[in-house]
């Protein structure tokens, strides 16, 4: 029986010369030079436009791709984003008031959030964007809204259905949630959006999240899809937008593979090529985060310290989980799990230690047992004070998603690489 370890997923988003990654046409040494400090998140424009192209190859030409903003809201990418796809989809009105600034149309715009303030709900009618409404009470105050504003707010119905996304990272529907409404109280929701004169346009099925089974995929896109037409008989008017979700995965720890997309398109186009005789006036939508810009980014920071404690070596850097929680193990993770990470001499062209490879553990500098970015990972470099670590599968909850004011520890920085 083999006893070898698992290993990470081979990483080719970032060509190698000399020992060190290539981000973005440049190597690692030059950008940390060019951005002036560390720590710092890097992202690679050129990775995510080929991700989307690679999708918009491979799904059907009837599939809107809309990316999640909540996966990265840099006012650049967003930017980028906004050329790129389809629609953003927006959690906040901050989020809203980002879309907006990078150039997205409001008509391509979506609001989706289980606590929607009073303010959030008048500011997205008055925008024009879709609300993706997620109670009863949120709909009367939509029309209450749009009674003062005189205008009818843009809505489809978030929809908690009967099932699961198996497999997920995190699961968004099924049994109770505090997200959308139950399936069953849907058609009610209906009658009333209906008779309350909202702008009814569809439903919002959105199951689970980072999700590497493409048949655990194919069945929540199916039966959302089933789900859609059920419950659009009791539409007060034609479907007009499906957005059947995401949980498209990227691989983050060792012995996990790479999401299988061929499966998932075929299936697509069974949805498609029925959707257009059942609901043809309906886009399909799929709403997409990590899985356009995660694997896009790299997070990178400076050895500041390196100690022995009983036999166990620590490579102290200037980062950590104030900057980078989710590769800390402290984003949801259950039992943690190490994120690619590599250690790279600070002057590349001096070249490793020959025979001095050995198995360290990266920390950063917070006064917590938690602030750990690796924990036991083999490096074929012994890594010294002033050397690099980086962090890869990191586009994606990086900055946003951590808790940055934590032990009041310098900002870090984000670069947007051409």
């Amino acid at each position: 029986m083999s006893t070898a370890r698992p290993v990470h997923a081979p990483l080719t988003q970032f060509p190698f010369e000399h020992g060190e990654p290539v981000i973005g046409g440049t190597p690692l040494s030059q950008l940390v030079a060019q951005v002036g400090r560390t720590p710092f998140y890097a992202y690679d424009q050129q990775a995510i436009a080929q991700r989307v192209a690679h999708l918009r190859t491979s799904l059907p030409t009837g599939i809107h791709l809309h990316y999640a903003m909540k996966a990265n809201p840099l006012l650049g990418l967003v930017a980028q984003m906004a050329m790129l796809v389809d629609g953003l989809d927006v959690a906040s009105a901050g989020e809203l008031r980002t879309a907006l600034a990078a150039g997205a149309h409001p008509q391509r715009i979506s609001f989706a959030g289980p606590g929607k303030r009073d303010a959030e709900l008048e500011e997205a009618v008055a925008a024009g964007i879709l609300l993706n409404v997620e109670s009863f009470r949120e709909a009367r105050t939509l029309a209450q809204i749009s009674a003062r504003q005189g205008k009818a707010a843009r809505v489809a119905v978030r929809v908690n259905p009967d099932f699961e996304l198996k497999s997920s990272g995190m699961k968004m529907s099924g049994g109770p949630k505090p997200f959308g409404v139950d399936a069953e109280q849907v058609p009610a929701l209906l009658a009333e959006i209906g008779q309350m004169g909202l702008g009814f346009e569809g439903f919002h099925i959105f199951a689970g999240s980072q999700n590497l089974r493409a048949a655990a995929i194919i069945e929540a896109q199916q039966l959302s899809y089933q789900l859609a037409l059920r419950l659009a008989d009791s539409a007060p008017s034609a479907v007009k937008s499906l957005n059947l979700g995401g949980g498209f995965g990227i691989p983050y720890f060792p012995g996990e593979q790479r999401l299988d997309l061929p499966p998932i398109a075929d299936a697509l186009h069974a949805i498609a090529d029925d959707a257009h005789v059942r609901m043809p006036d309906a886009q399909l939508v799929l709403e997409l985060g990590r899985y356009l810009v995660g694997e896009a980014g790299v997070y990178v920071t400076r050895i500041v310290d390196r100690k022995q404690s009983r036999g166990q070596t620590f490579l102290v850097v200037d980062g950590g989980l104030h900057h980078h929680l989710a590769a800390s193990g402290n984003f949801g993770q259950v039992i943690r799990k190490n994120y690619p990470v590599t250690i790279h001499p600070a002057r590349p062209d001096l070249g490793a230690t020959a025979g001095s490879a050995e198995v360290v553990s990266v920390v950063g500098p917070l006064c917590t047992p938690l602030d750990m970015l690796a924990d036991q990972i083999e490096s074929p470099y012994a890594g010294q004070v002033g050397d690099l670590v980086v962090v890869y599968q990191s586009g994606a909850y990086g900055a946003s998603a951590s808790p940055a004011a934590f032990l009041s520890h310098p900002a870090t920085l984000e670069a947007l690489l051409p």
